[in-house]
Formats: structure tokens, C-alpha cells, sequence
């Protein structure tokens, strides 16, 4: 279970790294640009992904030239939603976007659905409702936030979806987060260079020195959890489940005691909620 423990771990230092990045004077564009690049050449040096089933007919270019662009799109709207919203809101609104991928997998991929994972997905629906409710703190001053937690919810739910449809066309996956990293940082390296050469925003050391870092805890979440499912591979339901209430619990604490955010009642009515979905989705799975 303790890669499962660093997975989560890992997963809220990103929404750490994104809420210190205006503190310290860090560009965000700059910073998931280079942390791309970590990304990439981690995938390579430890996954060691086969590169030859993207050689058939069959790859699902599309799909990963989606996830390339989705990826980056969505790493800037969740650094500005745990900037206007906070850690504790915009973690729920990333796990809870389970609820589009798991509708999109009863939709498009066949998926049965049963009495858990339908209770589970309305709880979500009304655990949205909470979350997103405006709580009048300091970390919402323009009353916005509920938009880019709706952006998080939706976004992250595309990219599961292009995941799915990657391993429906039989990409193994890890070969998939290679190509769509690399393909990532090459679509974002030249909008940066853009930036640099017009006086934007500079490239800069601490920028780079940052997005390494911040690769290199978003690729140390995806590997600890696929390892995590690798020690307990006849338990999938039990990692589903303990990876997102142990994102949505941990951002908790570390949103509110760390950082002093400040939560509704409907705030934190959500968030019992959403993790009383992820609960019921889990069951429905077993």
C-alpha cells in the first residue's frame, strides 16, 4: 500500500507546487512546459515503453494528439483554479471528474451500469454542487471560481476519456503518456520561445528549475500508481477507491491547515459527499 500512500502524496504536491508557483514569482505557462520534458524523459529512462505498437495501423493519432493538447490546457486551468478556488476544492473537482469519464464509459465503451455506480454518480452530481458553491473567502475574489473548478471537473474528464480510447485501440499505456508528453512539450516549447523573444515573460532559470520538479512529482503520482496496481493487481477497486478519497482528504488538510483556506458548509457537505461517491463508484466496480 505504500505506493499507493506516495501516489496520493504526489498528486497533492502538484496542487502544492501550482498554489506556491504566484508566491514565488514562478511563470506557469514556463513551468508545465519544462516539467513536460521531465516528464518525458522519465517515462523513457524508467517505464522503458515499446515504441513498436505505435508503428501499426491502428494508432490512435487522434486521440493522442488530443491528450497532448488536453494535457498542458488542463495543467493551466487547475493552477488557476488552486489560485482562485484553493487546494481543498480544486482536488475534489479533479477526482470527481470520474463522474463524465464513468458516464462517457456507459455511453461509448459498453460499460454496464449498476445500482452503486449510478447512486455513486448522483451523490457526485450533488457533491459538485457543494464544492463549486462560492464560499466568500479571500481565495475567491472575483466570485470565478466556480468556473475553473467546472473547467477541472470537465478537463480531466477528457483526458480520461482519450485514455480510454487509446487502450480500446490496444496502445499499451505507457507508451501512450511517452508519446503524448513528448508531444506536449513540443507544442508548448515554441509558444514559450514566442514569449521569450516578444518580452512576454523571459525563460528563466527558476522556471525551468521548477517545471523540472514539478515533472518529476507528476510523473512519481503516475508511476507510484501504476505500481501500485502492478502489487495489488486483484484489487483495482480498492486503488481506484484509495487514490482519489486519499487525494480528496489529504488536499483537504493540507488546504486547510497548511494554507488556511476556508470552507462553506456547503463546501465541506461536498466534499463527505465526494468521497462517499468515490466509495459507491468503487463498489460498483467489484
Amino acid at each position: 500500500m505504500h505506493f499507493l500512500f506516495l501516489s496520493v502524496a504526489c498528486s497533492v504536491l502538484v496542487s502544492v507546487l501550482l498554489k506556491l508557483a504566484p508566491r514565488r514569482g514562478i511563470d506557469i505557462a514556463q513551468a508545465v512546459t519544462w516539467n513536460y520534458l521531465a516528464a518525458s524523459v522519465l517515462s523513457l529512462l524508467v517505464l522503458k515503453p515499446s515504441l513498436q505498437s505505435l508503428q501499426g495501423g491502428h494508432t490512435p493519432w487522434l486521440a493522442l494528439l488530443g491528450l497532448a493538447v488536453a494535457l498542458p490546457g488542463i495543467f493551466l486551468v487547475l493552477a488557476r483554479a488552486v489560485r482562485q478556488a484553493g487546494i481543498v476544492r480544486s482536488d475534489v473537482a479533479q477526482r470527481l471528474s470520474l463522474l463524465l469519464s464513468l458516464t462517457a464509459a456507459f455511453v461509448w465503451f459498453g460499460e454496464q451500469a449498476n445500482g452503486w455506480k449510478l447512486a455513486g454518480l448522483a451523490l457526485g452530481l450533488l457533491a459538485i454542487v457543494g464544492v463549486s458553491a462560492r464560499n466568500g473567502d479571500a481565495t475567491t475574489p472575483t466570485g470565478s471560481s466556480w468556473g475553473w473548478l467546472l473547467g477541472v471537473w470537465a478537463g480531466f474528464a477528457l483526458v480520461d476519456i482519450l485514455l480510454k480510447q487509446v487502450a480500446a485501440a490496444g496502445t499499451p499505456s505507457t507508451s501512450a503518456l511517452l508519446v503524448s508528453f513528448g508531444i506536449a512539450f513540443v507544442l508548448m516549447l515554441p509558444w514559450q520561445l514566442q514569449r521569450h523573444f516578444t518580452g512576454a515573460s523571459r525563460l528563466d532559470a527558476r522556471n525551468l528549475a521548477y517545471g523540472l520538479l514539478l515533472g518529476a512529482i507528476n510523473f512519481g503520482n503516475i508511476l507510484f500508481y501504476v505500481r501500485a496496481h502492478q502489487a495489488l493487481p486483484h484489487s483495482p477497486a480498492t486503488i481506484f477507491a484509495g487514490m482519489n478519497i486519499g487525494v480528496v482528504c489529504l488536499g483537504a488538510l493540507v488546504g486547510v491547515w497548511v494554507f488556511g483556506e476556508k470552507t462553506s458548509v456547503l463546501n465541506r457537505v461536498g466534499l463527505l459527499l465526494a468521497v462517499a461517491a468515490i466509495g459507491l463508484i468503487a463498489r460498483g466496480t467489484l
